[in-house]
């Protein structure tokens, strides 16, 4: 598991952590049971508050992405594959819009951009 604090960005740091370990788990780094880092030993390691990174762990509970068991820690969620495939299509279609407006910018037509998408995904 990576996690990456940046004081750069214009979030706060309990969202940076939700955030990061949000994709880990739809994309399938973390996988259904996988046990992670007590809330103590995250904080340590970030060397950040330990409110803050229960902050960040609450949420995630809170979404269903995480469950939390006293005594024995927080583990991944077994997931709802649907919802998992909904969650990387919004994430796909948010890209492919950014490259639309992209294209409609830089006068690129329909069919050079299907073009394009296709030679790629052939790839």
């Amino acid at each position: 598991m990576n996690i990456v604090i940046s004081n750069s960005v214009n979030q706060p740091i309990y969202l940076q952590i939700k955030n990061q370990l949000k994709e880990q788990i739809l994309l399938g780094t973390l996988k259904e049971k996988e046990a992670l880092p007590s809330i103590r030993k995250l904080a340590k390691d970030l060397q950040i508050s330990v409110i803050t990174t229960k902050k960040a762990y609450e949420e995630l509970e809170r979404d269903g992405l995480i469950e939390t068991f006293p005594g024995k820690g927080s583990f991944v969620a077994a997931q709802n594959h649907e919802l998992l495939k909904e969650e990387q299509l919004k994430k796909i279609e948010e890209q492919l819009m950014n490259v639309i407006e992209d294209g409609r910018a830089f006068d690129v037509s329909l069919e050079e951009l299907i073009h394009m998408l296709t030679f790629l995904y052939k790839e």
